[in-house]
């Protein structure tokens, strides 16, 4: 129901700044929220940013300050600039979208992942 394509990622040091990209398509409906979740080794996938479609954000507390999430309605593409990364920012970081129905709950898409690991 979306097609989701993520880029970006990357081995860094910590410190340094990575911005991460993400494109829908193949969408049967309307896309509504849109976010980014990590997923450490051995730990369960986490939020870590999150945005409406009208713009409203949400971070979770470890990134609040460094990562800024925003969105192109568009080009149907949300990006995650993430800076002052930390080793504990090391994780596949996946894509999410929402897609929206008059009829149905709202659909889940998910990409496919794109790696980030910042070394100490």
């Amino acid at each position: 129901q979306v097609q989701l394509v993520e880029s970006g990622g990357g081995l860094v040091q910590a410190g340094e700044s990575l911005r991460l990209s993400c494109t829908a398509s193949r969408f049967t409906s309307k896309i509504g929220a849109m976010g980014w979740y990590r997923q450490a080794p051995g730990k369960q996938r986490e939020l870590v940013a999150r945005i409406t479609d009208s713009g409203t954000t949400n971070y979770s507390d470890s990134v609040k300050g460094r990562f800024t999430i925003s969105r192109d309605n568009v080009k149907n593409a949300v990006y995650l600039q993430m800076n002052s990364l930390k080793a504990e920012d090391t994780g596949v970081y996946y894509c999410s979208a929402e897609v929206v129905y008059i009829l149905e709950d709202p659909h889940v898409g998910w990409g496919q992942g794109t790696q980030v690991t910042v070394s100490s």
